[in-house]
């Protein structure tokens, strides 16, 4: 199952939402600015990324900034207690399942979520619109 972790305040949440739903995607959603994620989902996501908690850490946001914390020096114990204190720290949206996690939206890599059915349509429409611009 699909994972949808968001704000509604986000831009980028409300644009992955919608391009879950417009592609017919089911997905579980959980707004982490009311329901916070635990130490637990954390260190899931955590397994699931790349590189750690450089992928979930916004660096933009102003908790990051008022914090004035050298996050190189803390363990990875202290970086989730401090996320999980700190929420707004934490990248949106969150599109994840039991194999794979996209930190914030793309639209190119929100395909790998796709069905194969899905990203067909999308690849064919796309070579469509190449084939017609070129003719113009």
């Amino acid at each position: 199952m699909l994972n949808l972790y968001l704000a509604p305040s986000s831009s980028s949440s409300r644009r992955a939402k919608k391009r879950l739903i417009d592609h017919g995607i089911e997905f579980t959603e959980r707004d982490i600015s009311k329901d916070p994620l635990t130490a637990d989902d954390i260190k899931r996501l955590l397994r699931l990324s790349e590189n750690g908690t450089e992928d979930l850490i916004s660096t933009r946001c102003i908790s990051y900034r008022k914090l004035k914390v050298n996050f190189d020096n803390l363990t990875v114990s202290q970086l989730i207690d401090l996320m999980v204190n700190h929420t707004d720290l934490i990248r949106r949206p969150l599109i994840f399942n039991d194999q794979q996690l996209q930190v914030g939206f793309s639209e190119e890599n929100i395909r790998s979520f796709l069905p194969r059915h899905a990203r067909k349509e999308l690849l064919d429409d796309m070579l469509a619109h190449a084939d017609a611009v070129e003719t113009v």
